[in-house]
């Protein structure tokens, strides 16, 4: 099995943390309406995107720890070593997923720097949109990466299950199943949540539009 395979070997934890932070984190929950001179503060940085598990062998004394730090642990041996998920194998069936940019364990300092740094942007968007400051383009380039992203981790872990299920632990196939779970909820919400953003934006406008007429009439 390649070794990437098994790269993953403490990052099981992750997801059920990912999935414990999905349950737990308000929904594009619509913010206070401000005044169109009133600033506005960082929005909480959303964790409720949680990939799919890694191909992984048990879970070692490291599975809370940061990703980083669970990416670079020495590959694991004997029957870890032969855990039957292979990430090259589902590399090949799914070249373009987001999931081998985004989510698939690496050690790589350019890969997590621009996962950061990507993170960081999209977060930032987001805080446009709940502060009713972002563009109508804005915030539909923001809830299209949304969907696409949720549709990406559906498919690999789908694809996961097809490929692997009956030689998965009964543990990791319920962890898939639940990211599959937790994404499609997330897509079933995606088109009433952008609605909501680009109301609040119409509404904001309409305020702001109000004020400096009011202020030209003083």
């Amino acid at each position: 099995m390649p070794w990437t395979g098994v790269l993953g070997a403490a990052l099981l934890g992750l997801l059920l943390a990912g999935a414990i932070r999905f349950a737990l984190t308000p929904r594009d929950a619509e913010p206070a309406a401000s005044s169109p001179s009133a600033p506005t503060s960082s929005p909480e940085r959303r964790r409720d995107d949680a990939p799919p598990p890694a191909p992984r062998g048990p879970v070692g004394d490291d599975a809370g720890a940061a990703p980083e730090a669970q990416a670079s642990a020495a590959p694991p041996s004997g029957d870890e070593a032969r855990y039957p998920v292979d990430l090259e194998h589902l590399r090949a069936l799914l070249p373009d997923n987001l999931y081998f940019r985004l989510g698939a364990p690496t050690d790589d300092p350019a890969t997590l720097q621009a996962r950061a740094e990507e993170e960081r942007r999209w977060n930032d968007l987001y805080g446009k949109i709940q502060s009713n400051t972002a563009t109508e383009e804005e915030i539909r380039s923001y809830y299209d990466h949304r969907r696409e992203l949720s549709e990406d981790y559906v498919e690999f872990a789908s694809v996961v299950l097809e490929e692997y299920e009956d030689k998965l632990p009964e543990r990791d196939r319920g962890l898939y199943e639940l990211s599959i779970k937790m994404h499609k909820k997330r897509l079933e919400e995606l088109p009433r949540n952008l609605e909501d953003a680009l109301s609040r934006r119409v509404a904001q406008e309409k305020r702001r539009e109000e004020w400096i007429q009011s202020g030209k009439k003083n």
